[in-house]
């Protein structure tokens, strides 16, 4: 499946919010493949237009492409580091990972891997009991480092990303097992419909406006290129699992409501009845700690109907699952949509 090979290509790429740049560089470079001309926006997102038989009437339908991450918050006299987290996730849900610190002045990366400065029970009391924060989390570095001086020597800095492994892998039973699949597997569904647009020949209804966001999981994404002519504007991002939740990985999850609020309800009716006539598997959702670049336009005060939906993600912000029926139901949503009337 095409769009799997574009999730394992994208969660290859390290791209923490504010550190995009190589992977907006190979959807651009994708995109152009197939004979668009995408825009590099002022703030570093992707923008493509595709010209519909509509228009005066538009569609804004956006991924996000930036991910969780960290920066160095400071060197710690036993040479180790001290982070900052970049997006809203826990700092145990990234302990024991491995990890790649970007070394701002070059090229150049540093291996490591995330620990508790308590990790070892054979030496630490409060090993297993105390609290995962920035105060005990830290870098442990793959050089032969001793103090603050050493790292400094390597070029490390305060303010330098760091990425987490990935860990991606598509299993034969079908399933996909990767960090980033939030937003990834939607970037990957965008760019294969785009792909299929051009080289099947098709004519949307109406002018669509395609968007890689890069600052989705701080929160202002990508809102200021939308125009006036757009009425709708619809977020391709995870379906959250859990308790209470009706989100599974097999299905598209459609939000019903998120931490900011209900989305817009004939959109949300719109997108049930396109499941519907399309034998799509879907479920309807809450997400309760949750927002998206939809509800960020809304919150800039763009006037536009907005709805989001996507492949259910288990476990999301740590280690994530789905399976490839749930990114299949979300893609068919995806393209039944661009070819259904307007709300």
């Amino acid at each position: 499946m095409q769009t799997v090979e574009y999730i394992q290509k994208l969660t290859a790429i390290p791209s923490p919010t504010g550190y995009t740049q190589k992977v907006i560089q190979y959807v651009n470079e994708t995109l152009q493949s197939f004979g668009y001309k995408p825009q590099i926006t002022a703030k570093g997102g992707l923008l493509v237009t595709v010209k519909g038989e509509n228009d005066k009437q538009q569609r804004f339908v956006t991924a996000h492409v930036d991910t969780l991450g960290a920066m160095v918050r400071a060197i710690k006299p036993n040479g180790r580091l001290k982070i900052d987290l970049i997006g809203g996730f826990g700092y145990s849900s990234i302990e024991g990972e491995n990890c790649l610190v970007h070394l701002s002045g070059s090229e150049r990366t540093i291996s490591g891997t995330i620990l508790m400065h308590q990790t070892s029970v054979h030496v630490y009391k409060d090993a297993r009991t105390a609290e995962r924060n920035q105060e005990n989390m830290e870098v442990r570095l793959d050089a032969k480092v001793f103090n603050e001086e050493d790292v400094r020597q390597l070029g490390i800095e305060v303010g330098d990303f760091i990425s987490f492994d990935a860990r991606t892998q598509v299993t034969d039973l079908g399933f996909i097992k990767s960090r980033h699949l939030d937003d990834k597997v939607s970037a990957a569904i965008l760019m294969n419909q785009l792909r299929q647009i051009k080289e099947d020949g098709l004519t949307l209804p109406f002018t669509t406006h395609f968007a890689f966001s890069t600052f989705e999981e701080v929160g202002h994404g990508m809102n200021s290129n939308i125009p006036s002519e757009v009425v709708e504007y619809l977020a391709v991002d995870m379906g959250a699992m859990g308790d209470d939740q009706q989100t599974d990985e097999y299905s598209v999850s459609i939000c019903v409501k998120d931490g900011s609020g209900p989305y817009h309800f004939a959109f949300r009716q719109h997108l049930v009845q396109l499941c519907k006539e399309n034998a799509i598997d879907y479920k309807l959702d809450i997400y309760p700690y949750y927002a998206s670049d939809a509800s960020a336009a809304l919150s800039a005060g763009a006037e536009v109907k907005h709805a989001l939906f996507g492949a259910g993600i288990e476990s999301s912000h740590a280690y994530e699952r789905t399976h490839i029926e749930s990114v299949q139901a979300t893609e068919q949503l995806v393209h039944a949509y661009l070819f259904s009337p307007l709300v």
